[in-house]
């Protein structure tokens, strides 16, 4: 039968290629799996036991309104302002089936084929694969050399037929965080030409600056301008639950409905509830994981400051850390020779730019005090036999 061309050119799932591999992997220690940022640990017991409530209603497998639950985007604009501050509403909220789904559905409400959305590498492989297949053009920016993109290096790509800048911050793969300030200039230059600025924030709890992620929502015109893509995957520990949310104005989310409807129809009822809990009844909990989080970043950056095996820490934030090998050869080829030889499971740079620099993927938000001493040896022991 005939396919699509776009979609059957595009690349394979990285992630799904990442874990095709474990069969090669050597076997004699346990597996080190710093290729998804999967939190470790399980949700909090207070979202366990609503969740266990919900599944015993009657009602607790019935839809839910199409833009989410109500009492979930009150809680979550309650908690959106509490950290940014700023004026939302729940009608500036549609929930969606995690936040892949967001930016898919938001970048078919934004862009069609032949038009141009501006990525900033390393571009975060789900969002490429999805404009390429939808025919929308990748734009990629270069960041600075500390690997913070900058509005003024993104401004001259942006062309006529640019309907987006799309941000993630904290980065994926880099962890880089983007200032508040920089953040501002990229809404000053969206708003300039008239196109969306996407921000997506799935690892804003896990920031190592606690003030607010961004001044935006406290422009009365913010919605003519900015989109911000959300996930309760990462900091209530729900990856499973596949639950997410956009924040932008009533008229994109007419049009993200629209598509909604014809994809999952709304969110799951039982994630949303999962959320709700989670937002609502353990604060607690989710201060001390994102403070967990934070020590194993340190961590990791202390024990990798002498560069065991020649690996070296270039950037680390959020979920992970973006590190260099030190060997001569394609980073794919060192990827699949550390897991082979080390039971070590990251993912290459390659999957995230075409340049190839040497850098890998480690995911440290799973990395506690024992297996990070262990993973230094593997690491030193890795290079050594170079």
């Amino acid at each position: 039968m005939r396919r699509s061309a776009r979609v059957s050119a595009g690349i394979d799932s990285p992630v799904g290629r990442a874990y095709a591999r474990l069969p090669t992997r050597a076997g004699r220690a346990p597996l080190q799996d710093l290729a998804r940022a999967a939190p470790a640990y399980p949700p909090a017991p207070e979202v366990v036991d609503h969740v266990t409530a919900v599944a015993h209603d009657p009602s607790g497998a019935a839809y839910a309104s199409q833009a989410g639950l109500l009492h979930l985007r009150e809680a979550f604009v309650t908690d959106l302002a509490t950290q940014y501050g700023g004026q939302l509403t729940a009608d500036d909220v549609v929930v969606t089936a995690g936040c892949n789904q967001a930016f898919c559905l938001v970048a078919d409400a934004l862009a069609a084929p032949g038009d141009e959305v501006v990525v900033a590498r390393p571009v975060y492989f789900n969002h490429e694969m999805w404009l390429r297949m939808r025919g929308v053009v990748p734009v990629v920016a270069e960041p600075g050399p500390d690997l913070v993109p900058r509005a003024a290096d993104v401004e001259p790509l942006i062309s006529p037929r640019t309907r987006a800048v799309v941000l993630v911050t904290p980065g994926n793969p880099t962890g880089v965080t983007v200032p508040p300030e920089e953040l501002a200039a990229f809404a000053a230059l969206a708003r300039r030409h008239g196109v969306a600025l996407v921000l997506d924030e799935t690892y804003r709890s896990f920031r190592d600056d606690p003030g607010p992620p961004h001044p935006l929502f406290g422009d009365p015109a913010w919605r003519d301008t900015v989109i911000s893509l959300h996930s309760f995957s990462k900091d209530l520990a729900l990856p499973g639950y596949r639950v997410g949310a956009v924040v932008a104005a009533p008229d994109l989310l007419r049009d993200v409905l629209k598509l909604f409807d014809c994809v999952a129809i709304g969110a799951p009822r039982i994630g949303q509830e999962a959320a709700w809990a989670g937002l609502t009844k353990a604060h607690d909990w989710r201060a001390e994981r994102a403070a967990e989080v934070a020590g194993r970043r340190a961590a990791f950056t202390t024990a990798l400051a002498e560069r065991p095996g020649g690996f070296e820490v270039l950037t680390c934030g959020g979920f992970f850390a973006w590190v260099r090998h030190p060997f001569d050869r394609p980073t794919p080829d060192v990827v699949a020779d550390l897991l082979t030889e080390q039971d070590v499971l990251v993912m290459p740079g390659t999957d995230f730019q075409t340049l190839d620099d040497g850098a890998m993927r480690v995911s440290v938000g799973n990395l506690g005090p024992e297996a990070l001493d262990d993973l230094v040896g593997r690491l030193a022991a890795f290079g050594a036999r170079a």
